[in-house]
């Protein structure tokens, strides 16, 4: 294992090690991700900030050319007509760093992983009432 790898503890500290510029585009992220999903909590996964509710919501990673954005392969999905201009996988979107973030596609992304999680969570909890 490499002993030099950060081990990031919370958000705070991984937004801490990036340049200025940067710590300003992954605070505004971040801020636009609390108000577009309030009772969501915030933790470190992957080593990436991470947004939970019932199950992670979306992770984001900022890198030296792009701001990653993770809504899971659900979120991709629902929207990729409106990704098709950014470089993207199955559960994933690379934002240019150099380019204004879309917050309102990002919004509309979070609140569809919203009602997608709390679904997915009132689905399991019928379930074991049912048993």
């Amino acid at each position: 294992m490499n002993e030099d790898k950060v081990v990031y503890q919370s958000v705070d500290q991984y937004i801490a090690g990036f340049p200025t510029k940067t710590q300003e585009i992954l605070q505004s992220l971040r801020e636009k991700i609390q108000e577009f999903a309030p009772e969501a909590t915030e933790k470190i996964s992957y080593q990436m900030p991470t947004f939970a509710l019932h199950g992670n919501l979306v992770h984001y990673a900022a890198y030296k050319n792009h701001i990653g954005f993770y809504p899971g392969a659900s979120g991709i999905k629902a929207f990729e007509h409106a990704l098709s201009s950014y470089k993207s996988a199955k559960g994933s979107v690379q934002f240019p760093i150099n380019e204004p973030l879309p917050f309102d596609l990002i919004s509309e992304i979070v609140k569809y992983r919203v009602t997608d999680n709390v679904e997915r969570q009132q689905e399991k909890l019928q379930k074991k009432s049912r048993k």
